[in-house]
């Protein structure tokens, strides 16, 4: 029988690559991170379909990567599913004041945050390969 697949590598990795291609459209697109955060404060719609995206999809990743307290990828996989459930809730209970929160973090020039998002999104996508 085959080894099971490593659940939190993959979803490592796949956050890795949403991650990466985040921090790229930032550097190929100067200020479209801080052109979201503006869509995201002045339309509660987008801001409530956010919130019910992110809690449903931290709920699977929180749900379906194993709590194996020996292995720790799968901790962070999973610490970081559960924080997307309550980024999902802040979002739907605190929506305009989060973002203008976070809008005002960021700044207009959000280049810093891209390369940190990269470097970030580059060791998630090495880790989880070496493990694959």
């Amino acid at each position: 029988m085959a080894d099971a697949p490593d659940i939190p590598a993959w979803i490592a990795l796949f956050f890795g690559v949403y991650a990466l291609s985040a921090a790229i459209g930032e550097f190929t697109q100067p200020g479209y991170w801080a052109k979201m955060m503006g869509n995201f404060v002045s339309n509660a719609g987008l801001r409530f379909l956010a919130g019910v995206v992110c809690i449903a999809i931290g709920a699977a990743v929180y749900l379906v990567s194993p709590w194996r307290p020996d292995d720790w990828l799968a901790i962070v996989v999973t610490i970081m599913g559960g924080g997307m459930v309550v980024e999902g809730a802040i979002f739907l209970a605190f929506g305009e004041r989060f973002m203008l929160f976070w809008r005002g973090v960021l700044g207009e020039t959000s280049r810093g945050w891209a390369a940190f998002a990269g470097v970030f999104a580059i060791a998630l996508i090495a880790v989880s390969l070496v493990r694959l």
